[in-house]
């Protein structure tokens, strides 16, 4: 009908000064604005309805807007609320896993939200403050566009909402899709790890037979046919994506129960990456929590005297720390030298992240390098002196990586995994 209408518009343009075609402008003009004016007011009545749905602030970045949403709230309360509860109890163990849960279903709210806002919530309000011409109201304004039809901006308006018409009607559908495909990822989220979680509460003391968190070193990569133990590769590579200009990477502690799950599906051979990209920190914890845990620190028992006395030499200390690394068994040299690159790596990006070699050393040493314990574990100083010394061991490593290991290659792009190694 208002195509109609503008064609009849143009038709009679030329004749714009008869009185005739000036009567027939007026009706045509009084067809348009019944078609506009409802088309604005449903925009601008719609646009505010739609804000008052979200639940988090518009404006915002996807962190910001995600800490204030209802559900990082819960999740942050179910966290706080672990402490309360000793670390077998069956209860404690479902509510981290809830934690996490809740923290991810923010996620996909926040990340939702934010698409609903740039591609309907914008749209609707340029079309109720720009798109769409303004009604004219008196006799004056209509007979100056009776004189000036075909240079007239408002005819040119006219035409262009007639023609995207259909664009608009689009932007509800657009709506609908969104939300379909909102509910759609979280349900699916919810299910996959609902039944995960049944299973895994239901066999709570089952003891996996692919066990790699406290599992020596050889046995795993025995078992599992791998030279880079699963922890190792799989923490890097993600890191590798997401992590390597975070602040405080190794330094920063993150939520346990998100560095629990992590374990649990390294432990498990299922780590799905994009689960976990979005807390480089923890990812960090469940590497060094790896490292920790090992039977045998990745550098030896065997040689923690041989790494001090390397380090303490001023001249030929490189040439040194080498005939130490000959000594390593090569399962041992191989994890420590795809780790020590992926540091090397970690503390070029320092302007960022603030993490030097010295500062690596400082968080991650201790996990790498600790001294056999007689029958029972080591005391508070001897803990407290070994941290220290070990910085002088660890922090050299990280500096001359590319001499000290020749052979392995190095990743052009940190952000590219399949160049690494």
């Amino acid at each position: 009908m208002l195509r109609q209408s503008l064609s009849i518009l143009k038709q009679f343009s030329s004749a714009a000064k008869s009185q005739d075609a000036t009567e027939l402008l007026h009706e045509d003009l009084v067809l348009v604005e019944q078609r506009v004016e409802p088309a604005k007011k449903a925009a601008q009545v719609l646009h505010k309805k739609l804000q008052g749905c979200m639940q988090s602030q518009q404006g915002l970045e996807a962190e910001k807007r995600m800490k204030k949403l209802p559900l990082m709230l819960l999740s942050i309360s179910m966290a706080e609320s672990l402490k309360d509860f000793d670390a077998e109890s069956s209860i404690r163990q479902v509510l981290e896993m809830c934690c996490f849960m809740e923290k991810m279903l923010a996620t996909m709210l926040s990340d939702f939200e934010m698409k609903m806002e740039k591609e309907v919530l914008e749209p609707l309000n340029k079309l109720s403050e720009d798109d769409l011409p303004e009604i004219l109201k008196n006799k004056k304004q209509f007979a100056k566009l009776t004189m000036d039809w075909n240079n007239d901006q408002y005819s040119a308006d006219l035409y262009h909402f007639a023609t995207k018409e259909d664009d608009y009607a689009n932007y509800f559908i657009r709506l609908l899709e969104l939300q379909a495909e909102y509910h759609k990822n979280s349900y699916e989220f919810l299910d996959k790890n609902i039944s995960e979680l049944k299973d895994s509460h239901s066999q709570k003391g089952d003891q996996s037979s692919q066990k790699v968190y406290g599992e020596a070193l050889l046995s795993h990569l025995s078992a599992s046919s791998r030279e880079i133990a699963v922890p190792i590769q799989e923490c890097i590579h993600m890191l590798l994506r997401t992590g390597m200009k975070e602040e405080g990477l190794f330094r920063l502690a993150a939520a346990a129960s998100v560095v629990k799950r992590l374990k649990t599906c390294l432990d498990q051979g299922t780590v799905d990456h994009s689960e976990f990209s979005m807390d480089p920190h923890a990812v960090a914890g469940a590497l060094k929590c790896y490292l920790r845990e090992l039977p045998e620190p990745l550098m030896t028992f065997e040689l923690y005297n041989d790494w001090f006395e390397a380090a303490g030499y001023l001249t030929e200390k490189l040439e040194q720390f080498k005939v130490v690394l000959k000594k390593l068994p090569p399962e041992n040299y191989n994890n420590l030298r795809y780790l020590v690159q992926f540091l090397s790596l970690l503390s070029e990006q320092q302007a960022v992240n603030k993490m030097t070699p010295s500062n690596i050393a400082i968080v991650l040493g201790p996990n790498l390098l600790w001294p056999r314990a007689e029958g029972e574990s080591l005391s508070f100083d001897m803990a407290s002196a070994s941290s220290v010394q070990v910085v002088t061991v660890i922090e050299p490593l990280i500096q001359y990586s590319k001499s000290l290991f020749p052979e392995g290659k190095q990743a052009a792009n940190p952000t590219n995994t399949a160049s690494l190694w």
